[in-house]
């Protein structure tokens, strides 16, 4: 069996998925940021930056306890 990892962020998401065999979606983890920059009135980037950092240890550990890798 092959596990791949995949890490992904946008202006606002923070996201990581696991696939088993290129064909199977094990997990799928997003960690939206659309709350934090709507007082803003759109995606302010110093935020978003820091946001994703905060973010990103929490959605990689969260989807691959879903896809039950240890």
């Amino acid at each position: 069996m092959t596990y791949i990892l995949g890490i992904e962020s946008s202006c606002d998401e923070t996201a990581a998925a696991v696939v088993i065999d290129g064909k199977t979606i094990a997990s799928s983890v997003i960690a939206s940021q659309i709350d934090l920059h709507a007082k803003y009135g759109g995606v302010f980037p110093e935020v978003a930056s820091r946001a994703h950092i905060e973010a990103v240890s929490a959605v990689l550990d969260q989807a691959m306890s879903e896809a039950g890798i240890p």
